[in-house]
This record gives structure tokens, C-alpha cells and sequence, in this order.
């Protein structure tokens, strides 16, 4: 009875994961925000990264606590195409863009203190 209820456990909390995580970057959505003078707050995430799992209730806060700051996200393994275009490397990174400029790009910030400092970098 214990490993039946171990692996609901298990199925609900991977799929509430994987429905929180949803990337809706694309190239076209966030050139056009940069050239409509929009901030944009990207980042990247993997279903793996303990970090990203940090970051995301904190992105998602941050969402309502910036309304004129566009937040986007993707998937780094799933999409390589995006993550050569923006040049990121790794898991967890998250960069702001204002002015069609990169003001600042990080990897592996996990508290909100410093995820919302660096979104005010681009403000």
C-alpha cells in the first residue's frame, strides 16, 4: 500500500511540475516586445534543475509585482534553437533585456531578493 501511494505521490507532484513549467518564448514574441520598448525577463529551465523549481514560484511572483515586465520562459533541452540565439548555456539562467540590449544575464539566482534585483537592473 505505502509504494502505491509513493508513486501517486510521485505521478501527481511530476506533473503538477511539468504543467508550472511551460515555455512561450518565440524568437518573434520577444523581438517584437524588444522593439516595442518592452523589458523582457527570459529564462531557461530543464524538469531536471532543482534550481528552476526554485526560481519558477519566484519568476511567477515577480510577474504580478512587474505588470510592464514580460516574462518568458523555454525549455534549454528542448529548445536548442532559442537558447543558441539568446547564447545561454545553462539551466536556471535568466537575463533582462531592455532597449533591444541585454542589461544583465545570471545563472542559478535562487532567492527572490536577487532574482527582484535583477529584474530592477532593466527598470
Amino acid at each position: 500500500m505505502k509504494k502505491i501511494f509513493l508513486i501517486i505521490l510521485l505521478l501527481i507532484s511530476t506533473k503538477t511540475f511539468s504543467l508550472e513549467y511551460k515555455s512561450n518564448f518565440t524568437i518573434e514574441d520577444f523581438e517584437k516586445a524588444q522593439n516595442n520598448g518592452k523589458i523582457v525577463v527570459v529564462s531557461s529551465w530543464n524538469k531536471f534543475c532543482g534550481t528552476c523549481k526554485r526560481q519558477k514560484p519566484i519568476l511567477k511572483q515577480a510577474e504580478n509585482d512587474f505588470n510592464d515586465v514580460l516574462f518568458m520562459y523555454f525549455e534549454q533541452n528542448k529548445n536548442k534553437d532559442i537558447a543558441k540565439y539568446l547564447d545561454f548555456q545553462f539551466w536556471s539562467t535568466i537575463a533582462v533585456y531592455k532597449n533591444n540590449k541585454q542589461v544583465e544575464k545570471t545563472i542559478g539566482l535562487s532567492t527572490k531578493e536577487d532574482i527582484y534585483n535583477l529584474i530592477k537592473k532593466g527598470i
